[in-house]
């Protein structure tokens, strides 16, 4: 391992390897990422790999939509297949309140260049056949939505940055940060020190444990998110026997679901109401490849929806219920820039959407430390827009509160 770098990377996750791979891609080559175990052994491995360029503020939906688009750039570089599927999907409306939002939703589309288009409830089900169109009133498809493999895109990203000169160190844990007089910082690992110009927090699950080696509290909460893959179903094998392509994405706002094809079966995702913060104080150090408990009952009344909503589910069984943890900002948007105070150290986290922001987060950040500016306005991701009052009790509420009302529509004024 090198003894000093112009940067260290803190963490091998999606994120961390984004940054790192933008950061060589911009001329930085000098850079290091510190993995404490093998790469994606955070969130990143157990993610549901989906994709999406929506999101409630444009710029942050136009770094999604780069991210989606890089995708084909990294897995050449690289040589790194990233199981990248652009399905296309359709965003459904069960009540004419929801469908008058997707219509802002659509209108929002047109400014930020996001193919976007209103159809009717039959014409979602003529699209995804496994949804009633009697439960809905109407929706949207996209045509830039779909699926990937976590690990796959990770490895590209981290291969791709190999490739331009930067390096990966696995099995390096991080044990504490120690910022000189001189204003350089001593990076201490179990492995040895290496002495760097900038440290970037990309630690995931461990984002609070690295701030805290600087004397920062981030406003991040870990959640527990699970999701289930059925059992092959035949409507599903028609359907690709049919068509030739796979089942596209279903998001259900008001089943507080997300659905899309896993090999001959289906993935169905929920944002529970009764949901459940993990490891609120601490995150184990020990903690990598293991995944939680899985409790259908805090699930099934949003499971009960699906069933109603998607009749082909009440016929299939469940193979496997994931359950595992990943990180929240206070509103639901990642963590992003410098930390006033203390010069040089920045922050890559809380990023919830890994694989539909991971790209822009990337980009955003290599930016502003290489030239100064982010090269866009991503105030929604600054670190900057939380400060001393986003205290751990008040990130715990709002974490929470955002997460169960992730997919409930905010009225003005409410």
């Amino acid at each position: 391992m090198k003894s000093h770098a112009k940067v260290v990377v803190i963490g091998g996750g999606v994120v961390g390897c984004s940054v790192l791979f933008h950061l060589a891609r911009h001329g930085w080559t000098d850079v290091v990422l510190l993995e404490r175990d093998e790469l994606t052994s955070g969130s990143t491995w157990h993610a549901a790999g989906g994709m999406h360029t929506i999101n409630g503020d444009p710029n942050v939906a136009k770094l999604q939509k780069y991210t989606i688009s890089l995708y084909k750039e990294i897995e050449e570089l690289s040589g790194q297949a990233t199981g990248v599927h652009l399905t296309g999907g359709v965003l459904l409306a069960a009540t004419e309140a929801r469908l008058d939002w997707l219509r802002g939703v659509v209108a929002k589309g047109r400014y930020l260049g996001i193919d976007l288009e209103e159809i009717s409830a039959k014409e979602a089900a003529e699209l995804m056949p496994l949804l009633d169109p009697s439960q809905f009133v109407g929706a949207v498809r996209n045509r830039e939505d779909g699926h990937l493999d976590p690990s796959g895109v990770t490895h590209a990203y981290a291969k791709a940055a190999r490739k331009l000169g930067a390096e990966v160190e696995r099995f390096t844990k991080v044990e504490d940060i120690v910022r000189r007089p001189d204003g350089l910082w001593r990076v201490i690992t179990n492995k040895g020190e290496v002495v760097a110009e900038h440290v970037v927090n990309a630690g995931g699950l461990w984002a609070r444990e690295v701030g805290r080696m600087v004397g920062l509290e981030l406003p991040v909460l870990a959640m527990e998110h699970m999701y289930l893959i059925t059992e092959d179903m035949p409507e599903v094998a028609a359907w690709n026997q049919k068509t030739g392509a796979e089942i596209i994405h279903a998001v259900d706002f008001d089943g507080e679901l997300y659905l899309r094809q896993e090999r001959g079966g289906m993935l169905m995702g929920t944002y529970e109401k009764a949901n459940k913060p993990w490891s609120e104080f601490q995150t184990p150090w020990n903690f990598g490849h293991e995944l939680l408990e899985p409790d259908i009952d805090r699930i099934a009344p949003s499971l009960e929806v699906g069933f109603r909503h998607f009749p082909a589910f009440q016929n299939t069984g469940i193979k496997q219920i994931i359950n595992g943890p990943f990180t929240f900002a206070p509103d639901g948007n990642p963590l992003v820039g410098p930390v006033r105070g203390l010069p040089r150290f920045w922050v890559a986290c809380g990023v919830m959407a890994g694989f539909s922001q991971g790209g822009g987060v990337g980009l955003a950040l290599s930016n502003w430390m290489i030239e100064g500016d982010p090269g866009a306005d991503i105030w929604a991701m600054d670190v900057s827009r939380y400060g001393d009052w986003a205290t751990m009790a008040y990130t715990n509420a709002k974490v929470r509160q955002n997460y169960s009302r992730r997919f409930s529509i905010r009225f003005p004024n409410e």
